[in-house]
């Protein structure tokens, strides 16, 4: 289940659901996929796209696995809890938020929809009709992007890492990363999909910003190396934790968000993040700045 950040102007997207399961390999025809997950990971992939490959910063925000963390899109953001990382929201967190919050030695993450359009951006009118597909099912003003038409798209996310970097971040948690198991309205490919996301952490990298992953299970062995986290939810209910193990083992962390209303508690959760390496929190949807932290 995805939600939306409310606002005084129009509802907004909160968390794109879990690294959804959503197609199987055998589904993904069906669901607007392609190759669902194999093919080569050569540095070259895919041969028909022109992603450039920016130079690295010198360095970068390496999170560590088991930081503790943060998530609030819905409010004034709580500056008292007592959190290693925050994931915030691009456009809504004032520099001078990010900068009190980093003042206190956490780290910022800015929150971006990588994936789809959505009407109530200040950038909105900046991305071209051509690209934007169909309505994102059950959220309306949310439209599918289409992330192979790399000439017309990258400039847009480029100004959105720009502002990010210009803003203080960190890093970068972008959303929707698995365009290849939806319905876009555009024919995507998982081979495209692996290429625009790699692309994606190139460019954080290139500004000295970490990145994280967000939905796209099937691909986490394969990117693993090119990102510096992952973002999931509802791992323990769905019970697919384990998919994030290349990145725990490569001694990065996995932020995990268990909902409340689902009946996920700190007794059924926190177990399973602790025999992973998780860093778990409990949430409810509204993603306000209430949260419940496995004990220690």
């Amino acid at each position: 289940m995805v939600m939306r950040k409310p606002s005084s102007m129009t509802p907004r997207r909160i968390l794109r659901a879990s690294m959804a399961m959503a197609c199987l390999p055998l589904l993904l025809t069906a669901c607007g996929g392609g190759d669902g997950g194999g093919g080569s990971t050569t540095p070259t992939e895919p041969p028909d796209l022109s992603y450039p490959s920016p130079s690295p910063a010198s360095s970068w925000w390496k999170p560590t696995k088991g930081s503790s963390w943060q998530i609030q899109y819905f409010g004034v953001v709580d500056q008292t809890v007592n959190a290693d990382v925050f994931d915030v929201d691009l456009f809504d967190t004032s520099v001078e938020t990010i900068a009190a919050l980093k003042a206190k030695g956490s780290r910022v993450l800015c929150y971006l929809n990588a994936g789809a359009w959505e009407n109530w951006r200040p950038d909105k009118d900046a991305f071209p009709t051509a690209i934007i597909g169909n309505d994102y099912a059950g959220w309306p003003g949310e439209k599918w992007l289409n992330i192979a038409a790399w000439d017309q798209l990258a400039p847009l996310m480029r100004a959105r890492l720009d502002l990010c970097k210009s803003k203080g971040f960190d890093g970068v948690a972008p959303d929707n990363l698995d365009s290849y198991t939806q319905a876009t309205g555009f024919t995507i490919s998982a081979m495209q999909q692996r290429a625009y996301s790699r692309w994606l952490a190139a460019e954080a990298h290139a500004r000295g910003l970490a990145i994280g992953m967000k939905n796209d299970p099937n691909h986490v062995g394969q990117l693993a190396a090119s990102f510096d986290f992952a973002i999931v939810e509802s791992c323990v209910q769905g019970n697919w934790c384990d998919k994030t193990k290349p990145l725990l083992d490569a001694g990065k962390p996995v932020f995990a968000i268990e909902y409340l209303e689902t009946g996920q508690t700190t007794t059924t959760a926190c177990p399973v993040a602790k025999n992973l390496g998780l860093s778990l929190i409990l949430k409810r949807r509204t993603l306000n700045a209430e949260r419940q932290v496995c004990p220690a």
